[in-house]
């Protein structure tokens, strides 16, 4: 008597199978990177360029003139009535180079004829410094935002923001399209450099059931126990976390068992879903399949 051989259908994997190809399929792992206040400086080079593609659409040249030079209205050709404008120098004085690189006095450096591109790079400039500087978490930096909002619209409104510029010694910002990139260029590649190869080198991988943490550039990977396991967010900076960090956040990191670790990591971009992702994780138990025997 012949003995029946089970099949299984087209597609289908046998139990142990399946096992081993659960086995070989690596575990989630979540990646916590801490970022340095550098990653808040995108404005900065973004704004710079904007303002010299500006600048460069504007048209207008710098002429760098000795002082006492006047504009005058001057005949296009002796006995014509028609006249144009020209720079007049003082006696004895000459038209400086218009770049450190050529004896050629023909302007040469493009500058908008407005100051409000020179006025808007300036602005974000301080607004970064400042907001890279200062924390205000919570309701703080709620009502901040708010009376700086206040304020500026109502100096607009009012008229009032010529008279403060002239009564702070008449400010008139400018800036060739060659200032903004100088600016522009460096605070990039520091900002690229920062935020995908230096900041990676601090980190928290959340796995199931062990967490490595490398705390600061130098330090050895640390492997502990995922129980006993804390992460906090911090109360938002709303200047910082989401004015500039795009849903970023600061987490408190506490750690059980013998290690006992206590740490901040700063700046964790997204901290909000990755957190969810990580509760999930660490709340999941490895459960073995129960195989029923004939």
């Amino acid at each position: 008597m012949s003995s029946a051989v089970p099949g299984y259908p087209p597609g289908a994997v046998p139990a142990p199978h399946a096992e081993a190809a659960a086995a070989a399929k690596p575990d989630e792992e979540i990646r916590l990177y801490g970022h340095s206040d550098l990653f808040y400086w995108w404005p900065v080079w973004a704004v710079a360029f904007l303002m010299a593609g500006l600048t460069f659409l504007d048209g207008h040249l710098m002429a760098v003139v000795p002082q006492g030079t006047e504009v005058r209205q001057v005949q296009t050709a002796p006995g014509s009535e028609k006249t144009q404008e020209a720079l007049v120098v003082p006696e004895n004085k000459s038209v400086p180079p218009a770049t450190a690189t050529s004896p050629d006095a023909q302007p040469k450096l493009r500058v908008a004829a407005t100051n409000a591109y020179g006025v808007v790079f300036a602005g974000v400039l301080i607004l970064v410094i400042a907001i890279t500087n200062l924390t205000l978490r919570g309701l703080a930096s709620v009502i901040v935002i708010a009376l700086l909002v206040i304020a500026g619209l109502t100096i607009a409104l009012l008229g009032w923001w010529d008279k403060i510029l002239m009564w702070l010694g008449g400010v008139d910002v400018r800036m060739n399209a060659g200032g903004y990139l100088a600016i522009g260029i460096p605070v990039l590649v520091m900002w690229l450099f920062a935020t995908f190869i230096y900041d990676h080198y601090t980190y928290i991988i959340v796995a199931r059931g062990q967490i490595r943490i490398r705390r600061e550039i130098g330090d050895g990977e640390v492997a502990v126990d995922a129980s006993g396991l804390v992460l906090e967010k911090k109360r938002d900076d709303l200047f910082r976390h989401w004015l500039l960090g795009l849903g970023s956040g600061d987490l408190h990191v506490k750690t059980g068992g013998p290690s006992n670790l206590d740490f901040n990591l700063h700046n964790v971009l997204f901290i909000g879903s990755k957190l969810d992702r990580v509760q999930n994780l660490i709340r999941e138990k490895e459960t073995s399949p129960q195989i029923a025997g004939a």
